[in-house]
């Protein structure tokens, strides 16, 4: 299990753009882009906007999907499946943590009222790959 991991970790470790769905509040599905980068313990982190629809449906439903790991269809050879739980903070320092030049253009700073973190920590990540029928499954209930 450490093994697939580490996989997990490298596939997820710098920011990319991923899809991400959340529940809105009739139970629906709602899915929409988010760049997102994973950390060691493979809680993955994304910057929304405060008054966005994700936050609002987040904080009705914690639950979550995210698909990522496929940037390049002609080199694509695995991609991952995530469920998880999300929280959104507006903890000091992890907006600072998050800050990029690319979040000029919507908020004014790391101190931006709107500016906030989404935390997504996931329970059950499935690693597809293109030469497998069978994914590798990381259960955090299973461990």
């Amino acid at each position: 299990m450490p093994d697939l991991k580490e996989k997990i970790y490298r596939m997820i470790k710098d920011y990319q753009i991923t899809s991400m769905s959340t529940v809105t509040e009739d139970g629906k599905p709602w899915v929409r882009y988010v760049m997102m980068v994973g950390q060691k313990d493979l809680t993955m982190k994304f910057t929304t906007s405060w008054k966005s629809r994700k936050v609002a449906q987040i904080k009705n439903n914690a639950e979550v999907h995210i698909t990522c790991g496929v940037s390049d269809l002609k080199t694509a050879s695995q991609y991952l499946q995530i469920q998880g739980k999300a929280k959104i903070s507006k903890n000091k320092d992890l907006r600072k943590e998050m800050w990029l030049d690319f979040h000029k253009k919507y908020f004014s700073g790391p101190d931006d009222p709107n500016f906030c973190v989404g935390i997504v920590k996931p329970y059950h990540i499935e690693l597809f790959s293109m030469s497998s029928p069978k994914p590798l499954i990381w259960d955090k209930k299973k461990k």
